[in-house]
């Protein structure tokens, strides 16, 4: 199958549907249980803009004819406005299947009871840090940065396994730094908590630029709109075509504590059947050159995973931290 389907911005308007259950008449004493309600005839895929928009219109369609043809259903997708939306729309019925980062698959199991079925594998790793990125080494640097597979690095950041060079952080002070929304788990919690805990009033100690998705984080520094950017590692990968130069100009200076990766969640009023046969296509399809190299394009993800929903409760706590449950 080779038509490429545009995936519409899941906004405020497709949310404003919720239900209010509450309203529904009691059961009858007595009464049959009702007959579980019947699979839906299509189904819709959420996704969450962890790249400009227009790259998952682009990218994601492959993954959605993929599901509409081992399903037998049509499935759409859909890139939410934020991180936060895609959670609600599964819980408003607005959809059904949802690529979501750890605290957003936690939020959806806990507010809505999804189910959290897959998690993602990246080279291997079922954990990432988040990454302190600048266009100033010489001012966060407290060595001489080295280069790995192109990309420049200080302070112990090259090993790629959070934490490293958290002792520079104090450093942002004063600074102009590119953060993603309070939803992001690499582009705001880590980050904010580890400034937090070094000290700094992330409320009055940086001038915050907001940004929408990692790859804005990564050009806000490399055009010198913010002297730091937070991200998920490693956000420069998805700028490189575009800014080959971005691995020199932008350094990693910092990494967080490792965060659980992203997955998959699925709503629990689709029947056990059809949830099984979601997951098992996702998988098998993980599993394949095609999905590999397309679930890579959009979302950096090299493979996927059962889940294990008990490993999101660390990104729940620092959210409590927070204070953004």
């Amino acid at each position: 199958m080779n038509t490429r389907k545009h995936l519409p911005l899941l906004g405020a308007a497709a949310l404003a549907a919720i239900a209010l259950a509450g309203c529904a008449p009691s059961a009858t004493v007595g009464a049959e249980p009702p007959a579980p309600a019947a699979d839906p005839t299509s189904l819709t895929l959420a996704l969450v803009p962890s790249q400009d928009q227009s790259g998952l219109v682009d990218t994601a369609a492959p993954l959605t004819e993929m599901l509409t043809e081992a399903l037998g259903i049509p499935v759409t997708g859909v890139v939410s406005k934020d991180y936060q939306a895609a959670v609600e729309a599964m819980g408003a019925g607005q959809a059904q299947i949802g690529f979501l980062p750890s605290l957003q698959l936690w939020q959806a199991s806990d507010m809505y009871d999804a189910n959290v079925v897959l998690q993602t594998e990246r080279n291997g790793n079922i954990t990432y840090p988040a990454q302190f990125m600048t266009n100033n080494p010489d001012k966060y640097c407290e060595d001489t940065p080295v280069e790995r597979d192109g990309k420049l690095f200080c302070n112990g950041a090259d090993a790629l396994k959070g934490p490293a060079g958290l002792d520079a952080i104090g450093t942002i002070a004063g600074s102009k730094v590119a953060l993603l929304g309070p939803g992001s788990p690499a582009g705001y919690i880590y980050p904010m908590l580890a400034l937090q805990e070094a000290g700094l009033d992330t409320d009055t100690d940086i001038e915050q630029l907001p940004v929408t998705a990692n790859d804005a984080s990564v050009l806000a520094v490399y055009n010198g709109d913010a002297e730091v950017g937070f991200s998920f590692w490693d956000a420069r990968d998805i700028v490189k075509k575009d800014v080959p130069d971005v691995g020199q100009k932008v350094v990693v200076f910092a990494l967080s504590e490792e965060i659980p990766n992203d997955g998959v969640a699925v709503t629990n009023d689709l029947s056990p059947e059809l949830q099984e046969k979601i997951s098992t296509a996702l998988l098998e399809y993980s599993n394949t050159p095609e999905g590999a190299e397309t679930l890579t394009s959009i979302y950096s993800i090299t493979k996927l995973a059962p889940a294990d929903a008990s490993s999101l409760d660390v990104v729940a706590r620092a959210a409590a931290k927070l204070g953004l449950q």
